[in-house]
């Protein structure tokens, strides 16, 4: 594998220098082993013919036709010149289309010819199109190709002459020249799960002699990917528990004791007593805790978060809760200013916008000690802002801070405060598993008494004036109403109701009531005063973009109209919904979309409609969407490359690696043993080229 590593592919046959160059560029492809490492995402038996008049939808996976060519015709000038065959298979036409290489391909193929098609049909106003295909020549045998892969590919490489087969016959090459392929798992490990052997796995990837060889060759190839993976997150956290030393907070004292019987605004759930006994055990273990906290939208995660910071208070220390944006900083303020007001407790706000005067009493209250909890933003974290004795952090919303802003704020005090992680965003159980291994997980899985569930409702265009009489009806109830759009202004290219247009709409017709109006560019004083007559009930009606998916808390709106909601993921529809709900009255989410959207677009609007439960809806969002696409947890962000495992959908390979690693590393923490000296080499050559890890939290 090392040779393989080494080599150029510009050196394969039928490469050479400027596709070598073609293909760093667009896939960054540079080594002999990252061409055979670059598998197919999908598989085609090509000894199955498809019809056109089967095609549905707007876009069919690849598949293969039979048929001849009716007529061919160059179109457009210069850049936009094209080639476009008319093609027929008996049932129905389609269009082929090819943008380089006209003059070669229009003397190679002829209309009358049997030809064989393999390509990604699309439909566009109705009609069928298919781009760049691979033709077969004439006469080639139907069964010959069997399960042919499907393999990733740019626009640029597709116009410059690479398909599908192109990858397939460069592995093939590669694979044939290097009969001696080294095992990069251990043979206890593959004699251990049954797994299949490197090379074997590689070839039948690439080239599957059947369907149950390419399943054994993805189950060996994914298993490996995740294996090293949950090794390292596993090993990693092992080593920082066992080094990682803590604050003790063994006392519970008078802000703990005051608070909780005179204080508590509402009796906790039997989740939220569940995670305060779990954090409390990590605060009192002499162990730093980094504790990731999940709890849906409305769940209490807040008021957990101030009972443990009181637990630090108790033991003579500070604490400070870091927010991603000043409304969401201000919100955690003033929540917490009203309910410790009784108790003495010192609450400061520290963002951006802070006044000169303000950051020089609260510098001070932070170096003298008076100040006891520090809220704000980024910063929190700036070099000037000094504590007297940080020892609890507590961190909303955390994937929108940078690994390295969070750090800073270690180094506020001599040893790392106990850290608590929060977010209201549901990770499904294997992205947390991974993106977040090494954390412990506490989960809020109960609604406080007394909250209705939300009801949500499937609106389309048709159905506005019936819509907006509902909408009324709340009004004239006393509630209030938030109207959501995703643009600003008019985009021509998306038929979308702009902010803009919306505004003005709204006003005309909700006459009676005053409007306010938020998006994202606005200036930070104009945001707040719109923002604040909207929380005051002098506006009654909130129109905005999605800047008020977080940290927003009006307990009496209790309608949300989400414009062009076929727009938005699951987890943004679901964090927006949770904007309402959050008072005693009954409240109501209405997902307002065109009729004409595609059946999986409609499955997630259903979907939204049929549960309130964030956890499913984020198992859902991952299915449909993949890791990649789940807020804050980029697949890419996570420590090692993954080229075939699928966090979204092979779940059972990622509790089966996990197992395996953790039991491994029961055995030999340290991997000295001689049967695993091989993993202790694969994970340094992967982590020659990964950032440290050793700073998250």
């Amino acid at each position: 594998m090392d040779r393989l590593r080494a080599t150029d592919i510009k050196y394969l046959k039928g490469i050479g220098p400027k596709r070598a160059e073609l293909l760093g560029k667009n896939l960054g492809i540079a080594t002999y082993r990252d061409m055979i490492y670059h598998f197919p995402t999908s598989y085609v038996d090509r000894s199955t013919i498809r019809r056109i008049a089967e095609f549905e939808g707007d876009e069919m996976p690849a598949v293969q036709l039979k048929g001849r060519f009716v007529t061919f015709t160059v179109q457009g000038e210069g850049a936009k010149t094209r080639l476009v065959g008319l093609f027929s298979d008996g049932s129905g036409t389609m269009e082929v289309v090819w943008f380089q290489r006209i003059k070669q391909l229009r003397s190679i193929y002829n209309t009358g010819t049997e030809y064989i098609l393999f390509g990604r049909p699309s439909c566009f106003n109705g009609r069928w199109s298919m781009v760049h295909p691979e033709v077969d020549p004439p006469g080639k045998a139907v069964g010959e190709g069997g399960l042919r892969g499907v393999y990733p590919l740019t626009e640029q490489l597709r116009n410059r002459g690479f398909s599908s087969r192109t990858f397939a016959s460069a592995a093939s090459e590669i694979l044939r020249a290097a009969p001696a392929i080294g095992e990069t798992l251990p043979p206890h490990v593959i004699a251990r799960h049954r797994l299949m052997g490197l090379r074997e796995a590689l070839c039948n990837i690439h080239s599957p002699s059947s369907i149950a060889q390419l399943d054994k060759a993805r189950l060996r190839l994914k298993f490996e990917e995740l294996f090293y993976l949950q090794l390292d997150i596993q090993r990693y956290a092992r080593r920082r528990s066992a080094a990682s030393v803590g604050f003790r907070f063994s006392h519970i004292g008078h802000f703990f004791n005051n608070f909780y019987t005179q204080q508590l605004p509402f009796p906790l759930t039997g989740a939220q007593k569940r995670v305060i006994r779990e954090i409390r055990a990590d605060m009192g273990s002499g162990r730093q805790m980094n504790r990731l906290l999940q709890g849906d939208v409305g769940s209490g995660k807040t008021l957990v978060a101030l009972l443990t910071m009181l637990i630090a208070l108790d033991n003579g220390y500070q604490a400070c809760l870091m927010a991603p944006t000043e409304i969401l900083a201000t919100q955690h303020y003033e929540t917490l200013r009203s309910l410790l007001a009784p108790t003495g407790v010192n609450v400061r706000l520290l963002t951006g916008s802070t006044r000169a005067p303000e950051r020089r009493r609260i510098d001070s209250m932070l170096r003298d000690g008076t100040l006891h909890i520090l809220i704000g933003t980024h910063a929190v974290i700036e070099d000037r802002v000094q504590f007297k004795n940080l020892g609890y952090v507590v961190i909303d919303e955390q994937h929108r801070f940078g690994v390295a802003q969070r750090a800073r704020l270690w180094s506020k005090n001599t040893l790392a405060p106990h850290v608590l992680v929060m977010t209201a965003t549901p990770i499904p159980r294997t992205l947390a598993m991974t993106v977040y291994g090494d954390l412990d997980v506490s989960v809020i899985d109960e609604l406080p008494p007394g909250r209705k569930p939300i009801v949500t409702l499937l609106r389309y265009e048709d159905n506005r004036f019936a819509t907006y009489q509902g909408i009324g009806r709340q009004l004239r109830m006393g509630r209030q109403v938030y109207i959501v759009y995703p643009l600003i202004s008019e985009n021509e290219k998306l038929d979308l109701r702009s902010l803009e247009e919306g505004y003005e709409t709204i006003r005309e017709t909700f006459r009676d009531y005053r409007v306010a109006y938020v998006h994202g560019r606005m200036k930070p004083e104009e945001k707040e005063y719109q923002m604040s007559i909207f929380a005051s009930g002098e506006a009654r009606i909130l129109v905005s973009t999605t800047v008020i998916e977080v940290g927003v808390n009006v307990p009496n709106a209790t309608t949300m109209m989400i414009e062009n909601a076929e727009r938005f993921g699951l987890s943004q529809l679901h964090q927006l919904r949770g904007r309402v709900g959050r008072g005693g009255e009954q409240s109501y989410c209405i997902l307002m979309s065109r009729r004409n959207i595609s059946g999986d677009t409609r499955k997630r609007l259903e979907l939204m409609t049929a549960t309130t439960d964030g956890f499913a809806i984020a198992e859902a969002d991952m299915q449909m969407r993949g890791p990649g696409d789940i807020e804050g947890t980029q697949q890419s962000g996570i420590p090692f490359e993954l080229h075939i495992a699928n966090l979204a959908s092979d779940g059972q390979i990622v509790q089966m690696a996990r197992d395996a690693a953790c039991e491994i590393l029961n055995a030999d923490p340290a991997l000295e043993a001689p049967e695993n000296l091989l993993l202790r080499r694969q994970l340094a050559l992967q982590a020659s080229r990964l950032q440290d890890w050793s700073k998250i939290s």
